[in-house]
């Protein structure tokens, strides 16, 4: 009988990179063998862009596979250094949230593709904590901000992502209110793992998210077995997708609590000492 072909999906932050935001060096070489000398098939599926996550992923040249970005909104190419696959959502959708979340005067990142590169879009004044995510990816490759365009939503550019960060119960308000609107659009909200109060809201196309995204990349990949390793509260759907989920021990209680397999924190190389030790299980 032929053994399962599996597919291993991680999240990144708080998962597989360490508590410096990269990938060690001990979990690049453990990733680095695994896929190089055992056939392994690994990707990543993050709410990053690619202006992030190819920084961090050149650690791992291995990687060739496509990565799912955005969310699950987008597939980007790390050989080509281009999207493969990306979900639109309509000016009509993108429109009709911008007025909800101005109601309740939060102005969000309208992220919008052009070729291979993604224009972040902002209008209006910005908070502390919104200023320092702007400053800290300004002058990134594959990325650039527009700030205070007046015009911000009548570029022609397809909108791929709507992410805004607020107090949580502030953006839960406006979640609920886009819901009873019937906006037709996939939200996910979740707590800053570090100050609960926080939140970060993320709008993309209806029915893209990372769970439906690892479905589709594992029939590309023809795997029948799918492991997914993730941390956080938006990590659930796409762990609940697949055939085993594993949870560093830094992950929410939530996440915890479904997981099949419960590993040392993020910061002891653990996700790549499991496959490893996974792939030369199933090698023997």
């Amino acid at each position: 009988m032929d053994k399962p072909r599996t597919l291993y999906i991680s999240d990144l932050d708080g998962t597989l990179l360490d508590d410096t935001s990269m990938i060690s060096d001990e979990s690049a070489r453990l990733l680095d063998d695994a896929i190089r000398h055992h056939g392994a098939v690994f990707t990543i599926a993050t709410a990053r862009t690619p202006a992030t996550v190819m920084p961090i992923m050149r650690r791992l040249p291995a990687a060739t596979m496509p990565f799912i970005v955005i969310g699950g909104a987008a597939w980007w190419d790390p050989v080509k250094c281009d999207y493969v696959h990306t979900n639109v959502i309509s000016p009509d959708v993108v429109t009709a949230i911008d007025e909800v979340m101005r109601r309740h005067d939060v102005r969000p990142f309208i992220y919008r593709r052009r070729g291979n590169w993604l224009h972040t879009w902002h209008y209006g004044p910005m908070s502390r904590q919104e200023s320092t995510f702007v400053a800290q990816r300004t002058g990134l490759q594959f990325k650039s901000f527009h700030l205070d365009e007046p015009h911000y939503l009548d570029i022609a550019d397809d909108a791929l992502f709507i992410f805004s960060m607020n107090r949580y119960e502030n953006l839960r308000v406006i979640r609920d209110n886009i819901a009873d609107e019937g906006i037709d659009c996939q939200m996910m909200l979740y707590h800053d793992p570090v100050e609960p109060d926080n939140g970060y809201f993320e709008i993309s196309a209806t029915g893209c998210t990372k769970a439906s995204a690892i479905i589709e990349m594992a029939r590309r990949v023809d795997a029948d077995r799918i492991v997914v390793f993730g941390d956080n509260r938006n990590d659930i759907a796409m762990m609940r997708a697949a055939t085993v989920s594993v949870a560093p021990a830094n992950a929410f209680d939530e996440v915890k609590a479904i997981a099949n397999h419960v590993i040392e924190a993020n910061t002891t190389h653990s996700v790549a000492r499991w496959i490893a030790d996974d792939v030369r299980q199933s090698s023997i």
